[in-house]
């Protein structure tokens, strides 16, 4: 098979749709490219993917450009360190390249050598819980595996691109309130030094309350914090119910999340 150049460049427009059947879909797409770019986009981005399979690379970096990314595409470890000039700003890395089953280890190691803070993300059909700590202890921001849908990956790297804007930028990404830390980013949850298992949905609620800073977050508005299709004012109550009560079983004096009959809940900081 005949190898593919070694730099991919997407950066392609979206079509103008003259059709009047199309124009509400155009409306539609506009809005989600500017909810997308607001959360952590493709604004002068520029993403690296390293992946042997030429199919799979193809079909990654077409998904990115589409939302606005310049990709570049590498097939293997020799390719991306003689190739590279400059800072990307995400790095989307298999592991195993060619006859080399870890490479991508070994890439990850010389790109965070080379660009301390840079966002790697392992895309690999390793699924080994090893692999996963290795990788993550190499200094990823996150791991993700095979199959997986090209939307449900460009989400992820906006995702973590919008944490490393923030964490550049200096925002605290990390909310803490006495002995409670909450770390929405990596979905980890201490209190009094203990951790706390939360769903995802019970994590965006806790986030929400504790951002608000007292403000009563309506049930509606805790609603769309879950990102749930369909969620009644039972099912949130249900929510903080199963939240007070893993905090509980750490600490029984906690009291932090106060109803506001009829209207939601907010949160009450601790005295002192």
């Amino acid at each position: 098979m005949q190898s593919v150049k070694s730099s991919w460049k997407f950066n392609e427009t979206i079509p103008n749709i003259i059709s009047s059947q199309k124009r509400g879909m155009v409306r539609l797409r506009a809005r989600e490219q500017l909810t997308f770019e607001l959360t952590g986009g493709a604004m002068n981005s520029h993403i690296v993917v390293v992946e042997d399979d030429v199919d799979q690379l193809a079909n990654y970096s077409y998904a990115l450009s589409k939302k606005g990314f310049t990709v570049s595409g590498y097939e293997s470890a020799d390719e991306i360190q003689h190739a590279l000039s400059g800072q990307p700003s995400l790095v989307l890395l298999d592991i195993h390249l060619g006859r080399d089953p870890d490479a991508g280890f070994g890439i990850c190691q010389w790109l965070l050598d080379r660009y301390p803070g840079l966002p790697v993300i392992f895309l690999t059909s390793r699924t080994d819980e090893i692999d996963q700590i290795f990788g993550l202890r190499l200094g990823a921001w996150d791991y993700l595996t095979k199959p997986i849908s090209t939307a449900l990956l460009v989400e992820k790297v906006a995702a973590v691109l919008k944490r490393a804007n923030r964490a550049r930028n200096g925002m605290d990404t990390v909310l803490t309130d006495g002995p409670l830390i909450v770390d929405p980013d990596r979905a980890q949850v201490s209190f009094h030094g203990q951790q706390v298992s939360l769903t995802v949905t019970e994590l965006a609620i806790l986030e929400a309350l504790m951002r608000a800073e007292g403000a009563v977050l309506t049930y509606d508005q805790l609603a769309e914090r879950t990102r749930q299709t369909v969620v009644t004012n039972n099912t949130l109550s249900t929510h903080i119910k199963h939240i007070r009560r893993k905090l509980k079983v750490i600490d029984q004096a906690f009291d932090a999340l106060v109803n506001v009959y009829g209207t939601g809940y907010r949160w009450e900081s601790p005295p002192g």
